[in-house]
């Protein structure tokens, strides 16, 4: 038995922050937002096609931001985000501890750390 690929990554979220997330991972990020399974729906949340996996956000009742767990996120033009994040008022975190990785980190509407990678 083994591991044969990821299907998604599931993050916290408030109750009453859907519409915050589509504005950031939908409009800004340009992730497409997927239907719920309607038995799901009723718990709240949203989630986002990210390439051929999937972002799960996930209503949590005693939620606290993710500061250091995060998911990554792979761009084609990490400074062209970069610079739509700090115009929609986004803090963006530059991280050349990798050589050769152009990446950045922000915190999404919620609090939860982002990371943003040219692929």
């Amino acid at each position: 038995m083994s591991v044969v690929g990821l299907h998604h990554v599931q993050i916290a979220c408030p109750s009453g922050s859907e519409d915050d997330l589509r504005g950031f991972y939908g409009d800004l990020l340009g992730m497409p937002e997927i239907r719920k399974p309607p038995v799901l729906a009723a718990r709240g949340g949203v989630w986002f096609e990210a390439g051929d996996r999937q972002l799960h956000c996930g209503v949590e009742a005693d939620f606290r931001p993710a500061r250091k767990a995060h998911p990554c996120f792979l761009v084609e033009d990490v400074d062209a985000v970069a610079k739509g994040v700090t115009s929609a008022g986004g803090e963006v975190w530059w991280d050349d501890s990798i050589p050769g990785v152009r990446r950045f980190h922000t915190d999404d509407p919620v609090g939860n750390r982002v990371e943003l990678q040219q692929s």
